[in-house]
């Protein structure tokens, strides 16, 4: 017989048991064909399967937007009006939800500039404590300790405020009042304006020159008035004519006697300072590109005033120890010595501190300064602070939906994620990670594939249940790859591709890279190949790609980029006739953008429908078949085909409109019929039946031909642009190059573009990339994956770790030379291709 202890809270002895399973009923958003699916509670579960077959509409849009909108709902309506809550979607039930935390690759951060790696994981908000409590004041002119507030040489150094605000730089307590915490100022860069003494105005010698035809008219007046050739070098210029052209000269003659005495010109600083204070808000500003960012000279960067900057603590003051990478820092504290009066003080702050730290090295990012700007993280690693700061809370019971949380990681620090996974799940929490890693898929408890293709051929349930039964399922497409990754290395359809070998003359060479933590490296990328940057995180690859290469490319092609990172020189950019970066960004954030109108099918289509009988009769042109402008789009819903309905407190609903129905154009439009097809039956094909219904019309049936070869048969030509994923939206840009006519040699760059790709959506990309080459092109990848580092031609991998202890060239060669070497990407690497 049971005894119940009758002092015990009678809710407590009926509690329930936690359920130990979340269930799924009949779910259809999006491309979901009606998935039921039981989940176990406190596991690790993987959600896998095709690009665009249904993972995320699963995870995020179905079991996080219920267990959301249910947080919300249980609050009062005067707490709901502030909450963004979910649409209820479309399920038939959900069962076994408990407290909801997302992860995914949108940042939190604050676009705020002075928003750093340190406020957003609140590591400075605990350093400024510290600081104040045991800091010790030193001069600024000197740079001696205080002694009783006072500079032991003499100096009248302002005294420092020692409390928390003061070393705050969002506040005006302690920022530096020259550039309000931003540690950093914008001043014209010298070497835009004469960046090399031996061009002529002609070749550049003022960037501005090229710029605005007005002021070129003007100083070339400027210039045959001082009898002298555009073509000649700066340096022979006389000292007078190269003042005026940098200064300007009002007509007076007051820049002295000679030939450009009576000379009116506005000079190159003050147009590009008009330039800069007439851009309005929203307007890019014209001069920008002639402006660069340097360190603020009141403050040297450390965003405080001078008194501030100058307290220390174990020698260093605040602002360096926010300019060490975590890993140091992390040193840094756990090796900090202060005398026991201060310890007991601050004991609490520093294990707050270290245990942070130690969880942004646990998540792989311990190579980021704590300086760094938040705005200029990727999406990966905000994703990967936001989970640091889950294990900090020491939760239990929750339930975190992660969305691809190895973005941006190289497979040697992928092992450490997936520890801090497993210790979440340990701990008594339950985590849905959206995933195409073969490593984490493989550290799962539980496995769920969706497919068995994408978009409308998606949606249904192919396989769930462990690691080891998936590498056994025949029928499972990702088991297959798991048990032959290195099939992926190989063409689509398995035929071997033969490796290119460099063309002598025919490379890019960057000599002396410096920028970041780039060690004064020189690197060389072939042309006419697919070349990989490799290496794990923070070796420098983003640096040496985007802010050196691609930078200094589109300013050699008269492009208004940036300046580059600090180097020497690049050499060998006069074979490339032009620059493309492919990024995994949207095509467009409205649901007006669509794949036809970014690939320019829409505008033939249009003529098409223009040029038919009906058409003509009723004096239709082809902007009559555009639901973005007025004259053929439906009014009522402005060409959307959905209008809006405000709920109040609850989110508002979309509705199909009521007049079109979701066409998006008026009747009479509607009426116009090509081959029985109205301009909305053909947005609502998909590429392959479109491709198939154009197959006579050139114009058409190119870019839609493309399509269907880079493996997006299945989208709809309607299909709105911000429903695509960032695979999708990466190879309609990819399409969209492959079906332009040879010609100019373009150099395509590419950051991470496997992001969000099953291993057969990575070897349908490299496909597309040798294509690219194929075509007479070149291409250059930074990846962390594998599979595109077996299939290029060339590999450069950097390293050997990340940070401070990155930024050299460990390796370069074939995949196969590569794989034979030393360091963390070659140990990967000689597993895939078995060398």
């Amino acid at each position: 017989m049971t005894t119940v202890d009758s002092e015990a809270p009678a809710a407590l002895v009926s509690a329930p048991a936690l359920p130990d399973r979340l269930s799924v009923r009949g779910a259809r958003v999006h491309n979901l064909r009606g998935v039921d699916l039981d989940l176990p509670h406190r596991s690790l579960i993987v959600f896998t399967g095709v690009s665009g077959s249904g993972k995320s509409s699963l995870a995020f849009d179905t079991i996080y937007a219920e267990a959301q909108r249910r947080q919300v709902q249980s609050m009062s309506s005067f707490a709901r009006q502030f909450m963004n809550e979910m649409d209820k979607p479309d399920v038939d039930r959900l069962d076994g939800l408990c407290s909801v935390v997302a992860v995914d690759q949108r940042s939190s951060a604050s676009r705020n500039p002075r928003s750093t790696v340190g406020t957003v994981t609140e590591v400075y908000d605990l350093m400024r404590v510290l600081w104040a409590r045991v800091g010790r004041g030193h001069c600024t002119d000197c740079a001696a300790e205080l002694v009783d507030q006072a500079c032991p040489a003499g100096h009248d150094t302002p005294l420092p405020d020692l409390s928390g605000p003061a070393f705050s730089f969002n506040l005006p307590f302690g920022q530096c009042p020259a550039c309000l915490g931003l540690g950093s100022t914008r001043e014209v860069d010298p070497a835009l304006v004469v960046p090399d003494e031996a061009r002529s105005l002609d070749e550049g010698a003022l960037a501005p020159w090229r710029t605005v035809p007005a002021e070129r008219s003007a100083a070339a007046d400027l210039v045959a008035r001082a009898g002298r050739s555009t073509a000649s070098p700066w340096r022979t210029l006389p000292a007078e004519l190269r003042s005026a052209l940098l200064h300007g000269v009002d007509g007076s003659g007051t820049t002295g006697a000679g030939p450009i005495s009576g000379a009116r010109f506005l000079g190159v600083l003050p147009w590009l300072e008009r330039r800069r204070a007439s851009a309005g808000e929203g307007t890019p500003d014209p001069a920008e590109p002639y402006l660069r960012t340097v360190a603020c000279p009141g403050c040297g960067g450390s965003r405080l005033a001078p008194a501030q900057a100058s307290v220390r603590v174990g020698g260093r003051g605040i602002a360096e120890a926010c300019a060490l990478p975590v890993t140091s820092a992390l040193r840094f504290f756990a090796r900090l010595e202060v005398a026991d009066r201060d310890r007991r003080v601050i004991e609490q702050a520093v294990i707050e501190i270290t245990d942070r730290l130690t969880f942004l090295t646990e998540v792989g990012l311990g190579y980021l300064t704590l300086d760094r700007p938040a705005r200029t993280l990727s999406g990966g690693e905000a994703q990967r602070i936001r989970l640091a700061g889950q294990l900090g809370t020491r939760l239990f019971g929750l339930l975190y939906v992660l969305d691809e949380p190895t973005v941006g990681l190289h497979p040697e620090d992928t092992a450490a994620l997936i520890a801090t996974l497993r210790a979440l799940r340990d701990v008594g929490n339950t985590l849905v990670v959206v995933e195409h890693d073969h490593q984490v898929i493989r550290a799962a408890d539980r496995v769920v594939e969706l497919g068995p293709a994408a978009g409308e051929l998606g949606g249904r349930l192919m396989f769930t249940g462990t690691a080891e039964e998936l590498l056994d399922d025949s029928d499972s497409l990702t088991g297959r790859f798991l048990r032959d990754p290195g099939g992926s290395t190989a063409r689509p359809g398995g035929v071997p591709r033969v490796r290119r070998t460099p063309r002598p003359g025919r490379e890019i060479v960057v000599r002396g890279a410096r920028a970041n933590n780039l060690r004064d490296v020189d690197v060389t990328l072939p042309l006419d190949m697919l070349v990989a940057v490799s290496g794990v995180s923070g070796a420098g690859k983003s640096t040496l790609v985007d802010e050196i290469l691609c930078r200094a490319a589109e300013r050699a092609l008269g492009g208004d980029a940036p300046p580059p990172g600090d180097h020497d020189e690049v050499l060998g950019l006069g074979a490339i006739d032009r620059v493309i970066r492919v990024d995994q960004s949207p095509i467009g954030r409205s649901a007006r953008s669509t794949p036809a109108t970014y690939t320019g099918i829409l505008d033939s289509v249009r003529k098409v429908f223009a040029q038919t009988d009906e058409a003509r009769r009723r004096g239709f042109k082809p902007g009559r078949f555009s639901f973005n402008s007025p004259g053929g789009r439906c009014e009522d819903c402005s060409g959307d085909g959905t209008v809006r309905v405000e709920m109040g407190f609850l989110p508002d609903v979309f509705l199909p409109c009521d007049v079109c129905h979701g066409a998006r154009f008026d009747a009479e439009t509607l009426a116009v019929r090509h081959r029985g097809r109205s301009i909305a039956d053909v947005l609502a094909m998909s590429v392959d039946d479109a491709a198939e219904f154009f197959a006579d019309l050139g114009p058409v049936a190119r870019p839609l031909r493309v399509l269907a070869e880079v493996g997006l048969g299945y989208l709809r030509l309607g299909q709105p642009g911000n429903t695509l994923s960032g695979g999708e939206a990466q190879r309609i840009k990819l399409a969209n190059e492959l079906q332009r006519r040879p010609g100019r040699h373009t150099l395509y760059l590419l950051d991470e573009p496997t992001t969000g790709l099953h291993s057969l959506d990575v070897a349908r990309l490299t496909g597309v990339l040798h294509d690219l080459v194929a075509a007479g092109h070149s291409v250059v990848a930074v990846s962390h994956s594998m599979e595109v580092v077996a299939a290029a031609d060339w590999v450069v991998d950097l390293g050997p770790g990340g940070g401070a202890d990155g930024g050299l060239v460990v390796a370069e060669g074939s995949p196969e030379h590569v794989a034979t070497g030393e360091g963390a990407t070659a140990r990967h690497l000689r597993g895939l291709l078995r060398v």
